[in-house]
């Protein structure tokens, strides 16, 4: 589909993956509102690309039924995330463990819920952020990698309560298979893993193949919108090389 004119609120949309995917969204030509807490941040993109900022802590239950509520998106993409506490299993603490649950987990809940019960409109479509790290763990990143497996999960129940109800909403999970250098989880992972092996976070994040700069991770983002190959698929896998990726097709 067309994402011209299209209403879409992007959550973590004023640095890293989120701003990537907002720049690739406003060359389509969609109207875009970017959710963070930043107020610097949110207002140096509002100047540049033209778009509507919200601060608001997507943590917080009000916010996702306030800023979905008074929006109405047709399309909505979850990017916020914390940065997660590097370090192996035996050093870290619980509350660096379980920063991600309480942040990455905590903000899909209730925006999920939020689309669901409001609800979003039928044909709306909500992407939820995901990691590669979903797939083969993560050692270094505490409980990041079951934080993002969970997130892989909810957006499939929210499939499931979305067709028991008859909304007509589509949740799909956005997985990028390879670490990103310019941005806070990207920088953090890659440079954790680099240093333990000692080399550059340069050289480490060359193993995943060509790399993927966040505005090329827009631009896969906009092609999972745009093209009707990936209108019904569940879980969708980006990377530098393969493009976008089918991982799970229609839900059962």
């Amino acid at each position: 589909m067309s994402l011209k004119d299209k209403k879409i609120v992007v959550t973590g949309g004023s640095r890293g993956l989120g701003l990537g995917v907002v720049e690739a969204l406003v060359a389509q030509g969609a109207s875009v509102t970017v959710v963070a807490r930043g107020a610097e941040a949110l207002a140096a993109v509002g100047r540049r690309l033209g778009v509507a900022t919200i601060s608001a802590d997507v943590t917080e239950e009000d916010a996702a039924y306030r800023i979905l509520g008074e929006v109405r998106p047709d399309i909505v993409v979850l990017n916020a995330g914390a940065t997660p506490r590097t370090g192996r299993l035996d050093q870290l603490k619980w509350e660096d463990f379980s920063t991600t649950w309480e942040t990455d987990v905590k903000a899909g809940l209730y925006w999920l819920q939020a689309a669901l019960n409001l609800p979003l409109k039928p044909g709306s479509r909500v992407l939820v952020g995901s990691s590669g790290a979903a797939v083969a763990g993560s050692q270094m990143s505490g409980g990041y990698a079951g934080a993002k497996r969970m997130l892989w999960f909810m957006a499939k129940y929210a499939n499931g309560v979305a067709q028991e109800k008859g909304l007509g909403i589509r949740f799909q999970a956005i997985v990028p298979r390879q670490m990103i250098l310019g941005t806070g989880v990207g920088d953090a992972g890659a440079g954790a893993y680099a240093a333990s092996m000692g080399i550059s976070p340069e050289q480490f994040v060359t193993r995943f193949g060509a790399p993927m700069s966040p505005r090329a991770f827009g631009d896969r983002v906009v092609s999972v919108l745009e093209d009707p190959n990936y209108a019904e698929g569940v879980v969708f896998g980006l990377n530098g090389d393969a493009g976008v990726t089918i991982m799970e097709g229609l839900a059962a």
